[in-house]
């Protein structure tokens, strides 16, 4: 449900009305816009349809949120989220996810040293990526593949933050791990195999960390929505969304990356949207073009792998940048930016 207020609603009307939904056993979430401002209300719909809300001095209309995704959902929100992270190191602006500013992330698939992890981070944050990726923890279809360095991993990604000065967004893959990543991680990422684990959704929701979901392997974007649900309904509502590819018919890329799901996405939620053009087609040479087409769709957000020595990785290394390619593609990643009236 949403309480839409009049322009005119008092601090003490729209205070009574919290106080009241609270009272009633139910949560209000206030929202101001720059255009209008909202109440959506979360509970059993049974007992908020029995209670007179039109009637609340202050308000102007009382509607009905028809979708299975409450907090998700554009209309419980006036504006468009904006997630800021603070600087890594003193003097250095933050980073908005959300706002004008197209954020991109680049960095290896996984952690395979500290060396080559600091070779990339200070490669990739010199050609302009604001965050870090990298995976501590692996999920692999295989369990004979490479599944990652674990705690030292971890280790070595603290270590490379703070020399590098660079924020960190890396996988969490288990509910008992969480604390331990939110230690060293800016952004805890879902994999695409854990979009529907409801249990790691809720802890990572507790964390208060930022969040980037990514869409499950055959995942409609209600079900993505509905994953970040899971998130803020534990509190936090610092969630990204990001479409990767889905499981279809074709077979000439690893996946079919949906670049419609950027603009549909952004009609049904304020939450915003990234684009992983990397896992989306699993070959090196699509990534630029896919990347530019994300920016040009309205994505806020570009997550790309890149490697030092790709045919040497130890994983997913066909669909990694080598660090000049990456540098080429920033550069033709701003012009489509500044085309659309956004920069990078």
């Amino acid at each position: 449900m949403i309480i839409v207020l009049k322009s005119t609603a008092s601090e003490e009307q729209i205070q009574h009305i919290v106080e009241s939904i609270e009272s009633w056993g139910m949560t209000p979430n206030l929202s101001r816009g720059t255009e209008r401002t909202i109440i959506g209300v979360i509970g059993d719909e049974r007992t908020i349809r029995t209670k007179p809300l039109e009637v609340f001095p202050g308000v102007d209309s009382v509607m009905s949120v028809l979708k299975p995704y409450k907090l998700a959902s554009a209309e419980f929100q006036a504006d468009r989220t904006r997630i800021t992270l603070p600087p890594v190191k003193a003097g250095e602006e933050a980073t908005v996810i959300g706002g004008k500013d197209i954020v991109v992330v680049a960095g290896p698939c996984s952690v395979e040293s500290k060396d080559s992890l600091h070779e990339v981070a200070r490669v990739v944050k010199e050609g302009g990526a604001k965050l870090l990726r990298a995976g501590a923890f692996k999920p692999r279809t295989s369990p004979y593949s490479f599944q990652g360095l674990g705690v030292e991993g971890l280790r070595y990604l603290a270590e490379v933050r703070e020399a590098v000065g660079i924020p960190i967004i890396t996988e969490v893959m288990d509910t008992r791990d969480v604390e331990m990543v939110a230690e060293v991680a800016d952004v805890l990422q879902i994999g695409a195999r854990n979009t529907q684990n409801f249990n790691l959704l809720k802890v990572v929701g507790r964390s208060k960390k930022p969040v980037l979901i990514k869409r499950g392997i055959s995942g409609t974007i209600e079900e993505l929505l509905m994953s970040a649900e899971y998130v803020m309904s534990e509190g936090n509502a610092n969630v990204i969304l990001c479409e990767r590819g889905i499981r279809t018919f074709e077979k000439a890329t690893r996946n079919t990356l949906d670049i419609s799901a950027v603009p549909v996405i952004k009609r049904e939620s304020h939450l915003p949207v990234m684009v992983d053009p990397s896992h989306g087609c699993g070959q090196w040479d699509l990534v630029s073009p896919l990347a530019k087409a994300a920016v040009a769709v309205g994505a806020d957000g570009v997550m790309v792998e890149v490697h030092p020595c790709p045919e040497e990785a130890l994983s997913d290394g066909g669909q990694a940048l080598l660090p000049k390619t990456f540098e080429k593609m920033m550069s033709e990643l701003k012009r489509v930016a500044e085309s659309v009236d956004r920069s990078i």
